[in-house]
């Protein structure tokens, strides 16, 4: 019998994340047997602790809203794109018991965001200045975006981007919540806050239908502001591609593997529906 290997998705909320479902796909599809995924319920706070006592049988954690900023300060080596993001989605075991921080929303989300037809020279407004704001930052850079604006609740909040984008090297600038809706007419619209904080915007948005809309929530889906994304007939990404795409990274970096993708997206498809793609098909949420 193999030796037990076991990984899990930590977040809060955490109950609706359907992580679970992609990776223990993936590890049937692979032949990884003793391998499991499951679910932990714990916030930033809560995240070294939970670590620190994890046994040798764990291989990794991917890690969600809101301690990715803390999953990266508890890592004994870090990415060099998880540094220059500032934030980690991905926590995986060394032999020698040592963690290892990676940031795998960057290359989910630039996979997304280029399958959706995004091209150098966007202008792109990201809504929410958290972790995942910081790898749409990054994202946008590499999709070869020409500024970002951020739009945040806490005005604060933006100067801690700034390092991100500069590291990036992409312009950034600033604006304030109750402005949100002058920046909806930008090529890209990411939103990266959680569940119900944008859904006062959906009435205030005058949307450009050739714009991308991405949300990266998925539960419910489509959330209010998307719906009206694509009533104004823009191209929209959900947070189900992301969360594919970004698991795919996690998969081969936990077990090294190569990652078994038709399976892990079967699996996702027959939890929520045919993710987006980009075109407004499908589904429900990460």
């Amino acid at each position: 019998m193999a030796a037990p290997h076991r990984a899990a998705v930590v977040g809060r909320p955490i109950a609706h994340s359907l992580s679970p479902a992609i990776h223990t796909a993936g590890y049937a599809a692979a032949g990884l047997t003793g391998w499991s995924y499951t679910k932990i319920e714990a916030g930033a706070d809560e995240l070294p602790g939970l670590v620190a006592g994890l046994g040798p049988e764990w291989a990794g954690l991917s890690v969600t809203m809101p301690g990715k900023e803390a999953a990266l300060a508890l890592a004994d080596e870090v990415s060099p794109v998880a540094a220059a993001v500032g934030a980690a989605n991905t926590l995986v075991r060394r032999p020698d018991g040592t963690w290892y921080a990676d940031n795998t929303d960057v290359t989910g989300m630039v996979e997304v965001l280029s399958g959706a037809g995004c091209v150098a020279g966007a202008v792109v407004t990201v809504l929410g200045a958290g972790g995942t704001a910081r790898a749409a930052i990054a994202a946008a850079a590499r999709i070869g975006a020409a500024e970002v604006t951020v739009v945040a609740r806490r005005p604060e909040a933006v100067d801690e981007l700034r390092p991100v984008a500069v590291a990036a090297g992409v312009p950034l600038a600033g604006a304030e919540w109750d402005g949100a809706p002058a920046h909806a007419r930008a090529d890209l619209v990411i939103s990266t806050v959680p569940k119900g904080v944008a859904d006062p915007l959906a009435d205030n948005f005058d949307w450009r239908p050739e714009s991308v809309f991405f949300d990266v929530v998925y539960d419910p889906w489509p959330t209010p502001l998307a719906a009206a994304a694509l009533a104004a007939g823009c191209r929209v990404v959900s947070g189900l591609d992301l969360l594919l795409a970004q698991a795919y990274g996690q998969f081969e970096q936990f077990t090294g593997a190569p990652a078994p993708r038709a399976a892990m997206r079967a699996a996702l498809e027959g939890k929520a529906g045919p993710p987006l793609n980009a075109f407004g098909r499908g589904g429900a949420p990460a």
